[in-house]
């Protein structure tokens, strides 16, 4: 039973930690407590962290990792294809931790639980999760 609670507890946190870095770019949250506020402050970041990257391709690579962490975090919350889903944010962290530590150091890079993803992608065993509705009803 642990087990499964620490699951739960994993695919909620990770999950809602993708949700809220969104809720704070899209303004959402308050000022004084967000770290952008708003999109254009985002964009801005991530040109700051990704100096290697051409400037024209930091609004798609805004986009692309804004739809990634709200994808992953919904199917994280939801219990749906966890294993992937946690395997896919490890990485999708990964990348993020690396662009912290060679643009504004190491201690930002910390910040990212990426051995925390990694480590739900290896746990098999279902609690709360869609996937056991859909593997009930064969869908999987």
């Amino acid at each position: 039973m642990k087990t499964k609670i620490v699951k739960l507890y994993l695919r909620t946190g990770i999950g809602t930690g993708f949700l809220s870095a969104v809720a704070d770019r899209f303004g959402f949250w308050p000022r004084e407590i967000s770290a952008w506020g708003n999109w254009h402050s985002f964009l801005e970041y991530t040109q700051l962290i990704n100096p290697l990257v051409p400037a024209p391709l930091i609004p798609a690579l805004e986009v692309i990792a804004t739809l990634a962490e709200i994808v992953f975090g919904l199917c994280l919350i939801t219990g749906f294809r966890t294993e992937l889903m946690a395997k896919l944010s490890g990485y999708l962290m990964l990348i993020f931790a690396l662009a912290f530590a060679f643009s504004i150091g190491i201690k930002r890079a910390f910040d990212f639980s990426v051995f925390a993803a990694f480590a739900l992608s290896v746990m098999k065993e279902k609690y709360l999760e869609l996937d056991q509705l859909l593997l009930k009803k064969g869908k999987m």
